[in-house]
């Protein structure tokens, strides 16, 4: 069991310097957060009292020095992104147009140095002309 305990501690150590890479500093991370949660609040479409509709997937684009850096740790960094999109989206009673997605993809420039967010619905049902039954 201490070896599992070892196991989770060396992730969570190479989780927070890839954190510390990524973003520089908590303040910064949170930076990432706050305008993840922004995008997501300027996008919401109220549809009824009780309906608001906000988009689903979310594209945070990082200098290609960055991404490449990154490496084999974007799943996890998306990951925790996605939760905590998700969380702002459970408090506000958001309704998400699909599956919440947070993707993180290289970009040759970002407008301000570090990152870029965009946000599109994109649904996760797609419709089909029914057809009649062969006779």
């Amino acid at each position: 069991m201490g070896t599992l305990k070892g196991w989770e501690r060396a992730i969570e150590q190479a989780e927070q310097a890839l954190a510390e890479k990524l973003f520089g500093s908590d303040a910064a991370e949170t930076e990432v957060v706050e305008a993840l949660l922004r995008t997501c609040d300027g996008q919401a479409v109220v549809c009824s009292s009780q309906r608001t509709v906000v988009p689903n997937v979310y594209t945070v684009e990082l200098p290609t020095p960055v991404y490449a850096e990154i490496g084999p740790h974007l799943t996890g960094v998306g990951q925790e992104l996605t939760d905590r999109l998700e969380r702002h989206g459970e408090r506000e009673g958001y309704e998400w147009a699909g599956p919440l997605t947070v993707r993180l993809t290289a970009a040759e420039q970002v407008p301000n140095g570090r990152y870029q967010i965009r946000c599109a619905p994109m649904a996760h049902i797609t419709s089909a002309p029914l057809s009649a039954p062969d006779a």
